[in-house]
């Protein structure tokens, strides 16, 4: 069981100690911290907040809600949501914030308050810093009984949210709709199975399967869309003679899919096949985080524009598109970011495109993965438990790794020739990441369990 605090939010598993777990008391402590940190230059906030399919969603929901209320802030409630119709939400209302309650791919254990600024993006380093000050010193200022905030319901979003991807540009309805897709969804239990298939029906996608779609919050499988967590879907789309298949997290904000005879187009290349039908139309530069497929550079590179690396993390991608303009971006967990519709990932607008781009290709997805190269990315964990020195480990790594060229930005990324590995703790979980990349699969796996054999012979 764990707590982890970060600039971004705090997530944690629900019960057990205080300041071990995300239990009530620290939900309240973060929120009511949060909320202080809006209310600090000005009376009053107003704060969009919406949840995912949860078993803890609504309790969560509750503290965090009456902590705004307690302070004076104004609460626009979503209810069951996603994670980017979240974001949109907080501009839409004119918001000073929002807290997404959401632990994205984790399992059903854990739970998580994700804050937003008023551009609907993640909060900076510097205000997250200040929230977790303010949560350690527990430094509130609530408001009088004649002062109290206020909560309004706004369940619109999601229609409003799918008619902003009907109305992109690039999205392709028509073109779409003409095609007669057959489709399955794997909901996992939370909130895809609100939102995808309205958005798919909206799309002219009649055909729809949807899997695991009671919004429960006991996820079927474990929620990381991930190749070994999608069996039943890969055995219902070759069932069903269907099209494809379509798989998101909990909130929605990640996106894979499944070629008509069960296998993985590859959530490295759902951005890589985004990227390169908005390239077609759009000419400009590119943004993956480092731990992301060598193929988006390549694809951008053929399309005239330049592709730029950026920390992991889709605060880091945000900030580094700002930074060089990207036309597109996102990360290769199947994220992909939209700059002019929002700087989220948001696996909506993320179907409206690639449907739009598989509709244009006259033959089925696994012909049309076909375009693309066959790099591997061999992907890993290894658990931590307390008081492993992390530095430490990668300083020995470096060490002995010295001839090969480094990037310590982000972790370790250690460069092979062509192939490539990169090591870096979560953002959201007590582990190191592992993560290879080759031409072959044995040689990125082979890539992998070697350091994560220097990993461990060093912890040791």
């Amino acid at each position: 069981m764990a707590l982890i605090k970060s600039i971004s939010g705090i997530r944690g598993t629900i019960g057990g100690n205080p300041t071990e777990n995300l239990t009530p008391l620290d939900i309240v402590r973060f929120a009511a911290a949060y909320g202080s940190v809006l209310l600090e230059n000005q009376k009053t906030a107003r704060v969009v907040i919406g949840r995912d399919g949860r078993i803890s969603g609504e309790m969560v929901s509750q503290l965090v809600t009456q902590t705004l209320v307690g302070l004076g802030i104004q609460v626009v409630d979503l209810g069951l949501s996603t994670t980017p119709t979240v974001e949109m939400a907080v501009v839409w209302e004119k918001a000073d914030g929002g807290i997404i309650l959401t632990a994205s791919h984790n399992p059903k254990e854990w739970n998580a308050l994700k804050l937003l600024n008023s551009d609907g993006e993640f909060i900076s380093a510097e205000l997250g810093a200040r929230v977790l000050e303010l949560a350690a010193n527990e430094k509130f200022q609530f408001a009088s009984v004649d002062k109290l905030g206020s909560v309004t319901t706004n369940t619109s979003y999601f229609e409003k949210h799918i008619q902003a991807v009907l109305d992109y540009p690039l999205v392709n309805r028509e073109a779409i709709a003409k095609k007669q897709f057959k489709v399955v969804v794997d909901a996992i239990n939370s909130t895809g199975a609100l939102a995808v298939p309205q958005l798919l029906n909206a799309l002219g996608v009649e055909d729809v399967i949807v899997l695991n779609s009671e919004v429960n919050g006991r996820f079927a499988h474990n929620p990381e869309p991930l190749p070994e967590n999608l069996s039943a879907l890969s055995a219902e789309v070759k069932k069903q003679g269907a099209s494809l298949g379509i798989a998101v997290d909990p909130d929605v904000d990640r996106l894979c899919f499944v070629c008509e005879d069960g296998s993985m187009f590859g959530e490295e290349f759902t951005l890589v096949a985004v990227a390169d039908y908005v390239l077609s139309h759009r000419k400009g530069n590119t943004v993956s985080n480092m731990s992301s497929t060598k193929a988006l550079k390549e694809i951008t590179l053929q399309h005239g524009g330049e592709y730029f690396p950026s920390a992991v993390g889709e605060v880091n991608v945000v900030k580094k598109m700002k930074e060089v303009k990207a036309v597109i971006g996102g990360e290769g967990n199947g994220g992909i970011i939209v700059p002019d519709f929002h700087y989220g990932r948001d696996a909506l607008i993320g179907i409206g495109l690639f449907l739009s781009a598989l509709a244009q290709h006259k033959n089925g997805i696994k012909s049309f993965r076909n375009r693309y190269p066959d790099y591997f990315i061999s992907k890993n964990k290894i658990e931590l438990e307390k008081g492993i020195n992390v530095k430490d480990i990668f300083e020995q790594i470096q060490k002995k790794y010295k001839k090969q060229p480094i990037n310590t930005e982000d972790g370790l990324k250690i460069e092979f020739e062509s192939d490539w590995v990169h090591l870096r703790t979560s953002n959201t979980e007590p582990i190191i990441r592992i993560y290879a990349e080759s031409n072959f699969e044995t040689t990125a796996n082979n890539i992998a369990l070697r350091l994560m054999q220097d990993i461990k012979e060093f912890i040791q």
